[in-house]
């Protein structure tokens, strides 16, 4: 599994949730926001999907990720790809003509990742729900301005990381990243590993 497999699939996971699941969803519903559910994510609110593994989920179907295009997965589904309209100015940068690339090992571990971080988020403020944004592609929650989240690589980082961002910078060791503080999955390891760096950014920004 090279680094651009893996930059391939997390860019089709991204497309996907953005394409497929947050635009049709901000259409219906008027909403963005997506959720870790099962064994990958999906949406709030009708339409009801949501990735599982390789597959798409609808109410009647399981249709594989790979090989085909954000419009015909979506079209498959009863929808039609397109992103969230005049909300944000980045994405995921794909187009719904564009063939998706999902390699079952790279999408395993994001996705494993975000399983993770849900975990993490709940455990440490148990009153918030996680959010997995379509524009960044990260799962997080903020709390008195600071922000908490798992993502699972981007420019900053090409592996999937646990952040801590506040909102008004902070000093220090801890802090070594320009949006504040980053730990690699690989180097935390588990779900309670995740929630202790989370709970260790919140006594650093209450101090």
């Amino acid at each position: 599994m090279t680094a651009d497999v893996v930059a391939l699939t997390r860019r089709s996971l991204h497309g996907i949730a953005e394409l497929v699941l947050a635009g049709p969803q901000h259409r219906e519903a008027g909403r963005i926001r997506l959720r870790i559910v099962g064994g990958g994510f999906g949406t709030l609110s009708e339409p009801s999907l949501r990735v599982d593994g390789g597959d798409l989920v609808t109410a009647t179907a399981r249709i594989p990720l790979s090989g085909q295009s954000y419009a015909s997965l979506a079209e498959a589904a009863g929808t039609e790809a397109g992103a969230p309209r005049g909300l944000y100015p980045d994405g995921s940068g794909v187009s719904p003509d564009e063939v998706i690339t999902f390699d079952p090992e790279a999408g395993a571990v994001i996705l494993r990742a975000f399983l993770a971080g849900d975990e993490a988020l709940r455990g440490f403020a148990p009153a918030s729900e996680p959010v997995l944004w379509p524009e960044h592609f990260d799962l997080a929650i903020t709390l008195d301005e600071v922000n908490y989240g798992i993502s699972p690589g981007d420019g900053h980082m090409p592996e999937p990381y646990a952040y801590v961002g506040p909102h008004r910078p902070r000093e220090g060791a801890f802090w070594n990243a320009p949006f504040g503080a980053t730990r690699t999955l690989r180097e935390l390891g588990n779900a309670d590993a995740i929630q202790r760096f989370f709970e260790e950014g919140k006594r650093r920004t209450d101090s």
